[in-house]
């Protein structure tokens, strides 16, 4: 109770400073740099996530999936599976996928532009002070630059932040079926001109607007039929299979952990969101 008292004395009187971070890497599966606050710290994340979330939750796009409560992978690939009826009219016609991916996310998110984003919405200066305390307190390779992979108000300023990008494809472009999950987006069409055409549009706003870069190997047009790799399953236009990479990731896993019920079990969670009746058997059986 000392501590929290001081820290909302610090607050009150402006003198709130952000502790450095402990950062460590993680391999999930490719690896990945965490940043993690002091609890101190991370009880003030807590504190402005809940006062702010519902918020900007209503700002938000319903098909933007990252992050946010009754959301999530699943209800992506759900979305994914309908926009695909949608667009192909039930597969009687070619439907052509649009997928990007931003390269080196959280770490590019720029400080500024940030700021100016949330004094759009904030009016209140104590709340605007203390956000500026969270972002400033940590900048990748360049000052000034990057959110922390690890912070609780990461996941929902970052999703502030791609909000802008989300209300210009859907009001601006007038792109109908567009999903992101993060930094991983995908725009369907019957249109492959239309498509093409989208690209250098949706490259300039982000690269001149928010400061972010797509990733050159991570962009394609594709159709459904050939099979689009996206949030772990490659979709095809009437089912979806696991990755290869993730398949034997969990293959590895489940023989590391043979006795470890709930190793197989969540993973028999994941693969009944698939067409996936072969590898449930052979999972079983390892």
């Amino acid at each position: 109770m000392g501590n929290i008292l001081a820290l909302h004395r610090e607050l009150m009187t402006k003198t709130y400073q952000h502790s450095p971070y402990h950062a460590f890497r993680i391999s999930d599966p490719k690896p990945r740099q965490i940043h993690k606050a002091t609890v101190r710290d991370r009880l003030l994340h807590h504190a402005v996530y809940r006062a702010l979330y519902p918020y900007f939750d209503r700002m938000f796009m319903g098909d933007s999936f990252s992050c946010r409560d009754n959301k999530g992978t699943n209800k992506a690939l759900d979305r994914f599976r309908l926009f695909a009826y949608q667009v192909s009219r039930n597969h009687t016609r070619t439907a052509w996928v649009l997928q990007c991916d931003i390269r080196k996310f959280f770490s590019s998110i720029d400080q500024l532009i940030l700021m100016n984003i949330l004094r759009r919405y904030i009016v209140d200066a104590n709340v605007l002070w203390v956000l500026s305390k969270i972002v400033g307190s940590f900048h990748s390779a360049t000052l000034g630059t990057g959110l922390p992979l690890g912070n609780l108000t990461s996941q929902l300023l970052v999703n502030v932040y791609m909000n802008e990008f989300d209300q210009y494809v859907k009001h601006m472009l007038k792109a109908r079926h567009y999903i992101r999950y993060a930094d991983d987006f995908v725009v369907l069409s019957a249109d492959k001109k239309w498509l093409e055409d989208l690209l250098p549009i949706i490259h300039n706003f982000l690269l001149y607007r928010l400061y972010l870069d797509l990733h050159p190997r991570k962009v394609s047009i594709v159709t459904i039929a050939s099979g689009v790799d996206y949030l772990g399953w490659v979709h095809f236009s009437d089912h979806r299979v696991l990755r290869t990479s993730t398949k034997r990731r969990m293959f590895r896993r489940i023989n590391a952990s043979r006795e470890n019920v709930q190793v197989l079990q969540s993973y028999m969670g994941l693969l009944s969101h698939g067409n996936t009746q072969k590898l449930r058997c052979i999972s079983f059986r390892l």
